[in-house]
């Protein structure tokens, strides 16, 4: 294999299938955010991964701090989950039916995850954001919805107003094709802005079914909650009759064995989860208290359904993705590595004299090249993202494969150890005094 620091040349293997696929896929990628338009250049195609690397057409290796978006708690090809998966396709990839391994699964995230009773899995974050929100308004008989600006729940179109993540990247402030009928329900207010929230109930608390909101927020880069947010909006869901909905599909058996609700001892009536879940497969779920997701077909009258739901390959990974968390609690490990990353980049800029941010929430954490605190979208986006452009070239370049967004969390794995940050050190200290 190639080190990435021995660029020859054009990364002519990558280039070429760009080429191609600009032709055939609109962008040349499948998801956005793939094709570095924030950062420039042609996105690196990756051949394979392992652990916590990830190695491109070219044969160029990388330590990976994207892990699929989060979903790789474990690192690339963990050999238990890659046995599983192959194990449950040769028994059949889809059935269309009921097996016993999708109510283990179930069983397993109502044991975790404090506030689920009942659990229905889908295929995508996606899909579980867009379904929760279906169930919130059936159960309440309500039509609105509130949510946070930067906030991002997936690409329905009820919730692509003032998304994060993607949409933040490509600097739209919604999507065309999404009429104004299907946002006139959403409330968009600042994150970490209790008292906005409160005056929103206060003059529409009868109309609102729930709100939506990332109990960690991951997509405009990483910003915590403000001490007693999480638990000021329980409160007011609760003076209202609304449903509070956590998406822990980031933070869900990221930040902690149950979420962001294990974390900061809030508990939302409803929950979307995947990314971990799935272990590196589509596999996503949403649950919660047992008397609204008792309102879903077939035993009430919300409807939701899906051919693929419950997937045995997908199911098996996840199912051993989080046996594997059960059997070794890997979180205060992950926490004190990225504590460490983080205070070792802090110092790295420190030293350089370039102001900046790290946001870090056990071991979700993203770099903002801002001069003050980063606590919401518009903090997000006033921090220096052509810097952050060139920090991420000047680590690929050096063999550090990070998000190619500043408006995207780092993730680590357990396969990250100390030579895989070491690594990442050392060339940020190579990276800074080039970054002006």
């Amino acid at each position: 294999m190639v080190p990435a620091t021995a660029r020859i040349g054009a990364m002519d293997g990558s280039e070429e299938l760009f080429r191609r696929a600009e032709a055939v896929i609109p962008g040349g990628v499948n998801s956005p955010v793939r094709a570095f338009r924030a950062v420039g250049g042609t996105p690196r195609f990756v051949a394979r991964g392992e652990g916590a690397y990830v190695e491109d057409v070219d044969g160029r290796r990388y330590v990976d701090y994207v892990q699929s978006w989060g979903a790789l708690l474990f690192g690339h090809a963990r050999a238990e989950i890659v046995e599983a998966a192959v194990a449950a396709a040769g028994r059949g990839t889809s059935f269309g039916a009921p097996t016993e391994a999708e109510v283990r699964l179930a069983e397993l995230i109502v044991q975790m995850v404090p506030s689920i009773e009942m659990v229905r899995l889908v295929s995508s974050g996606t899909e579980a954001a867009m379904s929760v929100l279906r169930l919130a308004r059936g159960f309440t008989g309500r039509a609105k919805i509130v949510k946070f600006e930067g906030c991002y729940h997936g690409h329905s179109d009820g919730l692509l107003a003032k998304a994060g993540s993607g949409v933040a990247t490509l600097g739209l402030p919604d999507s065309r094709g999404v009429t104004e009928a299907a946002t006139s329900d959403t409330i968009v207010v600042a994150y970490n802005d209790l008292a906005g929230v409160q005056d929103v109930f206060h003059s529409s608390g009868q109309e609102i079914a729930a709100l939506i909101v990332e109990p960690v927020a991951a997509n405009m880069g990483v910003v915590p909650p403000a001490p007693g947010f999480l638990q000021g909006l329980r409160d007011v869901c609760d003076e209202h009759a609304a449903l509070l909905v956590f998406d822990e599909v980031i933070t869900g058996f990221r930040v902690a064995r149950g979420g962001g609700q294990e974390l900061y001892g809030v508990m939302p009536d409803l929950t979307c989860l995947g990314k971990v879940m799935g272990g590196g497969f589509p596999c996503a779920a949403f649950g919660g208290r047992r008397a609204v997701m008792e309102q879903l077909a077939p035993v009430g009258p919300v409807y939701q359904a899906g051919t693929l739901s419950g997937n045995p390959v997908a199911v098996a990974a996840g199912l051993t993705a989080l046996e594997l968390v059960a059997d070794f609690d890997p979180y205060a490990e992950l926490s004190k590595r990225a504590e460490r990353l983080v205070t070792g980049l802090t110092e790295v800029f420190e030293s350089a004299g370039i102001q900046h941010t790290l946001n870090r929430v056990e071991s979700l954490f993203s770099l903002f090249f801002s001069s003050g605190p980063v606590n919401d979208y518009e903090t997000g986006r006033a921090a220096d993202h052509e810097r952050y452009a060139k920090f991420f070239h000047a680590m690929l370049d050096q063999g550090i494969y990070l998000p190619p967004s500043g408006y995207e969390a780092w993730f680590l794995s357990t396969a990250h150890g100390a030579d895989e940050l070491g690594r990442t050190l050392q060339a940020a200290a190579r990276a800074a005094p080039t970054l002006g």
